[in-house]
C-alpha cells in the first residue's frame, strides 16, 4: 500500500474512534454533574430520539441504489425483502442485515450477467 492509502486508513480510524469517544466522555461528565438524580432521569430526552433517527437516515440512504437503473432497483427490492423475511423469522438484528446484504450482492451479480 502506498502512503496515501495508509494516511486515509489512519484518518478514518481516528474519526471513527473520536465519533464514539466524544459522546461517551460528554455523557460521563453529564452524569457526574447530575449524580444526585437517578441515572435515567439525568439522561437528556433528545438522546433517546437520536438513535432511531440515525437508523432511519441509514435506512433511507440504503434504499436508494448507487446507479439508477432497473437492475439496481430490482436487486435493492430483493435485498429488502430478504432482510424483512429474515427479521420476521429471527427477530434479531445481525442475521437480517447479513441476509439482506448477501442476497442483494447475489441479486446484483445475477442481474449484471
Amino acid at each position: 500500500m502506498d502512503n496515501a492509502l495508509w494516511l486515509a486508513l489512519l484518518v478514518t480510524a481516528a474519526g471513527t474512534f473520536l465519533m464514539r469517544l466524544f459522546p461517551l466522555l460528554w455523557m460521563k461528565r453529564h452524569l457526574e454533574r447530575h449524580d444526585d438524580k437517578d441515572a435515567l432521569e439525568a439522561i437528556p430526552n433528545w438522546l433517546g430520539i437520536l438513535a432511531p433517527l440515525m437508523v432511519a437516515a441509514m435506512l433511507g440512504v440504503s434504499l436508494v441504489p448507487k446507479t439508477i437503473d432497473l437492475s439496481a432497483w430490482i436487486a435493492t427490492a430483493i435485498g429488502v425483502v430478504a432482510t424483512v423475511l429474515a427479521w420476521r423469522k429471527t427477530q434479531s438484528l445481525g442475521l437480517p442485515v447479513f441476509a439482506g446484504v448477501a442476497i442483494y450482492g447475489l441479486a446484483s451479480l445475477a442481474l449484471s450477467l
